[in-house]
């Protein structure tokens, strides 16, 4: 369903003379079959939206090759577009005209007539729960309403493929929950092949059967959940000793189990292999050499840890990092040079087809 190669995409940062090439996406490759719930996965500036926009026409590759609903992005962007969904992260509709309006004139610009676009408009909104919002502006609605609208503007003419970039952004924990449900019956009610950007570490764990991670515009991961997390050696045990003097010997102890060992205060952390068969071992050791305990807490690894793993730092630091910086200021979707303004930075191509 998704084909490419070496996609490149370089913005020009910067003003006269001093201007200089910045690559928010570094040489991406990507597979994607049929059927699939895909989730792009990484921090604001990785590099998500750009390859995304690459792969939905928006913008045309710098370099590398990709097809998409078995067409070139680059030489036949009409046929992708008839292919494919998409929801944006800012939406796409139209907050002062009234919902069914907005739906109806997107399914006709897609060649539907106008009754088959009010008969399946409806039905997505049953299907989205916006029942009883036919006739409501998207001023009017909340934030999960005009998410769900958006999605049912993306499903009109019942694509093959639905491009969703990051549609839970700045909703409620219900909302968000909600939305996944929907998003998850994408597939399994409509067979339709989602490709889902996010950089909510819950959300692509629950949602998606393969993730892909991308860092500074570079895939360094692709595989389940399930996979991405085994590269993680092992799970995390956090001992919390009551006195100072027991550190020491619950380092030792702990260490006996896992390889590295790290001391905070009076808490010992360390990786242990299925750390459920060990604990109790473990924790006879520590009672026998008299060390007490006010806490233990034994974590799994999580996408988190994998991109610690891989990366060396945190997705969720690398997350703040790049929202505090303005990430995104300066490039057309929120993955270009951070902190410039956005008459600094141009894509060095021409853009998309229109």
């Amino acid at each position: 369903m998704i084909h490419a190669r070496g996609l490149v995409q370089t913005f020009s940062t910067g003003r006269g003379k001093e201007k200089t090439a910045v690559q928010a996406v570094d040489g991406v490759d990507l597979d994607v079959s049929e059927g699939e719930v895909v989730g792009f996965l990484g921090p604001n500036g990785a590099g998500k939206t750009t390859t995304l926009r690459m792969l939905t026409t928006l913008l045309r590759p710098t370099a590398g090759t990709a097809t998409v609903a078995g067409y070139d992005v680059a030489t036949q962007p009409v046929q992708v577009r008839r292919s494919i969904g998409y929801c944006s992260q800012v939406g796409s509709t139209f907050s002062g005209a009234y919902a069914g309006d907005e739906v109806v004139d997107h399914g006709m610009l897609y060649g539907m007539s106008r009754k088959d676009a009010v008969a399946k408009g409806q039905e997505l909104f049953d299907r989205l729960q916006l029942d009883g919002l036919w006739r409501r502006m998207p001023k009017n609605m909340s934030g999960g309403q005009k998410r769900r609208l958006d999605i049912v503007m993306g499903l009109i003419h019942s694509p093959s493929l639905v491009f969703l970039d990051e549609p839970t952004t700045g909703l409620d924990p219900q909302a968000r929950a909600n939305l996944w449900e929907h998003i998850a019956g994408l597939r399994t009610d409509q067979g339709a092949t989602v490709f889902l950007t996010t950089h909510y570490l819950d959300e692509a764990d629950a949602l998606a059967d393969r993730i892909i991670i991308i860092d500074r515009g570079r895939i360094v991961a692709s595989d389940t959940s399930d996979n991405l997390k085994a590269q993680v050696a092992g799970d995390l045990v956090d001992l919390e000793v009551s006195a100072d003097e027991h550190v020491a010997v619950a380092r030792d102890k702990l260490g006996s189990l896992a390889p590295d060992v790290t001391v905070e205060g009076r808490h010992v952390r360390g990786r242990v292999s299925r750390a459920g068969r060990a604990v109790p071992g473990l924790l006879r050791d520590l009672d026998a050499s008299g060390v007490a305990l006010d806490s233990i807490e034994v974590a799994r690894p999580t996408l988190d840890d994998v991109f610690l793993t891989l990366t060396g730092r945190s997705l969720r630091d690398a997350e703040a990092a790049t929202e505090g910086a303005g990430a995104g200021a300066g490039a057309p979707d929120g993955d270009g040079p951070p902190g410039d303004a956005p008459d600094q930075v141009v894509p060095t191509t021409t853009g998309a087809t229109r």
